[in-house]
C-alpha cells in the first residue's frame, strides 16, 4: 500500500483507450491511492474505445492541483477532446508547475503540448504524435517509459507493465 493517503486524478473524455484508463485505475487502487475520475464537464458519462463507459466523479472545474499527488492522462483519442477544455489544460499545467506526478500515455502528449509543459523535456508517446511533442519543444525518444523529473510518459498499451511501476515510484517519492 505504498500510495496510502495519496489522491490521484485520472482524466477522462470520450474515446479514451480502455486499457490506458482501467489498468492505471485499478493498479492505483491496489497500491492504496484514492482515485478520482475527472471529466471535462461536457457530460457525466464518457465512452471509451472499444465500447466501455466510465462515469466521472467530478468535473474539471471542481478540482485544483493542490488537492492531488498526481494525474494520469490516458490516451486513445480522448486527449484531443481534453485539450479543448481550458480548465483541463490549466489543471495539467498547474500539476507540472507544482512538481506533482504527471503521467501521460499514447496520445496524451497532446494535452502536455497544449499545456505548454514540454519545452526541454525528454518524453515518449505514440509515434503518430511525435511531431506534435517535438514541435512543443520536447526531445522525443522511442522507449517504453521515460521519466523526466515528475513527468512520466509511455507509448502504447503494451507498455503499461513498465509505465505503471514508474508512475507508482514517482507518486511514492
Amino acid at each position: 500500500m505504498e500510495l496510502q493517503g495519496k489522491k490521484v486524478a485520472i482524466l477522462v473524455e470520450d474515446m479514451f483507450n480502455v486499457y490506458e484508463f482501467w489498468y492505471p485505475y485499478y493498479r492505483l487502487i491496489e497500491a492504496g491511492a484514492t482515485v478520482v475520475v475527472v471529466g471535462t464537464g461536457r457530460k457525466e458519462i464518457f465512452s471509451g474505445k472499444p465500447a466501455t463507459e466510465v462515469k466521472a466523479d467530478v468535473a474539471i472545474d471542481q478540482v485544483v492541483a493542490a488537492d492531488f499527488a498526481g494525474v494520469i492522462i490516458p490516451g486513445g483519442y480522448a486527449p484531443d477532446m481534453m485539450r479543448r477544455s481550458a480548465a483541463m489544460v490549466r489543471f495539467v499545467a498547474d500539476m507540472v508547475a507544482a512538481e506533482k506526478t504527471v503521467a501521460a500515455i499514447c496520445h496524451a502528449g497532446w494535452v502536455l503540448a497544449s499545456a505548454g509543459v514540454l519545452a526541454g523535456r525528454r518524453v515518449t508517446s505514440f509515434h503518430a504524435i511525435r511531431d506534435d511533442v517535438v514541435n512543443a519543444g520536447a526531445e522525443w525518444v522511442d522507449e517504453p517509459v521515460v521519466v523526466d523529473g515528475k513527468l512520466v510518459t509511455s507509448r502504447v498499451p503494451d507498455d503499461l507493465p513498465q509505465f505503471m511501476p514508474a508512475v507508482i515510484r514517482s507518486l511514492a517519492a
